[in-house]
């Protein structure tokens, strides 16, 4: 009975009322444009974080990320239709010695028209706009760089995002395997005019373990599948409250490897959002509910079997969290942003629905100077 009320609340939610918040503030996107042509120009990005978990469960370790990136760049723009970007990404974490995670960036990016082709360090991450069962948000604080190749559409009634990111390269003789994640985010529109947007969103997410050079026979091929479509109604209503809106997903889960080593190989799950924006802020109500479901990338929250520290490979084949999240967002001056974020959870599948929450302080800059035009 507990379960079917729980539906009924969320379905009246929608009938009253994003599955993720409006990143885009913390996006840096540098694209050729027709207004710039032999430029050289200097981008300077800047996200400061911090993100506290006060977790207890089985599923999700608590924990505090605390500290500050940067990605400093020069960008060439060449042609209207070409950007040469080589730059660097650092990370440091307050309260360690040192920088945390320094990586090299570059990336050639061609434009034209509706149509983007990026190789080198991708438009990846939270970029992606995947949901959060199949891509973690942490992952803008933990791993934000990918090295691939994407081809980016952005139509006005169809976007397309796809890409792979080679994540470990191996050589002739080496003791490790190699890593190969990729996949395809579209989002085709239905309606989309001044009051109403309906579209049908799909994501896919790939990861592949293997090679054939390296020297570790005994551990076999690993080919891993995530999946989700469903759809998208969005609302526009006035000044105060900006949107209603419902966006509502089936997402699978398969493993596709030749010799299956998994607790499940296969499951599914239900991700289910009702939300609405205001200027004082958004708020969502979102359901998970989990069926044998792992994850390659997502939240590990929404899993069937357990990664934390002291409950590793723990399972429960279904999962079932209510989550009521808040964000507050406002660009404080030209280039910087503020964004604050409450998200607490009801795990329903725990005998007294254990209520935890996780929070966040986001603030970022990002600015891009000219240095100077070629004649």
């Amino acid at each position: 009975m507990k379960k079917h009320l729980l539906l009924a609340f969320i379905f009246l939610l929608v009938l009253s009322a994003k599955a993720q918040f409006n990143n885009e503030s913390l996006f840096n996107r540098i694209r050729p444009t027709d207004s710039l042509d032999k430029e050289l120009h200097f981008n300077f990005y800047n996200f400061n974080f911090v993100r506290n978990y006060e977790y207890s469960n089985k599923f999700h370790d608590g924990y505090t990320l605390y500290g500050t990136q940067i990605e400093p760049q020069l960008v060439y723009y060449a042609n209207p239709n070409l950007a040469i970007v080589a730059g660097a990404y650092l990370r440091k974490d307050f309260g360690n010695e040192g920088i945390y995670d320094a990586k090299p960036l570059f990336s050639l990016k061609y434009h034209k028209r509706n149509l983007t082709l990026v190789f080198g360090s991708l438009e990846g991450n939270i970029q992606h706009n995947y949901i959060e069962p199949i891509y973690n948000f942490e992952r803008k604080i933990t791993s934000p760089i990918e090295y691939g190749t994407q081809l980016l559409v952005d139509r006005e009634k169809f976007k397309l995002d796809s890409w792979i990111s080679w994540q470990k390269m191996i050589y002739k003789g080496e003791a490790a395997k190699e890593e190969i994640v990729g996949g395809l985010i579209t989002e085709t529109y239905l309606l989309k005019n001044n009051n109403w947007k309906l579209s049908i969103p799909t994501q896919f997410l790939a990861y592949h373990q293997g090679g054939q050079i390296d020297v570790l026979k005994n551990i076999p091929i690993s080919t891993l599948f995530n999946g989700a479509t469903g759809f998208k109604l969005h609302k526009t209503v006035g000044y105060k409250v900006k949107e209603v809106f419902t966006d509502n997903y089936i997402a699978v889960y398969k493993d596709f490897s030749p010799t299956k080593s998994r607790a499940y190989q296969a499951g599914f799950g239900l991700w289910l959002n009702a939300g609405v924006e205001t200027k004082w802020g958004s708020l969502i109500a979102s359901y998970w509910k989990g069926n044998n479901f792992l994850t390659i990338k997502g939240m590990p929250l929404y899993q069937s079997v357990s990664e934390t520290l002291y409950d590793a490979g723990f399972k429960q084949s279904s999962r079932s969290i209510l989550a009521v999240r808040y964000v507050y967002q406002k660009q404080l001056i030209p280039n910087l942003y503020l964004d604050v974020r409450v998200e607490p959870h009801w795990d329903l599948g725990t005998p007294d629905a254990d209520f935890q929450f996780n929070h966040s302080l986001f603030l970022t800059y990002k600015e891009d100077f000219r240095l100077f035009k070629r004649k």
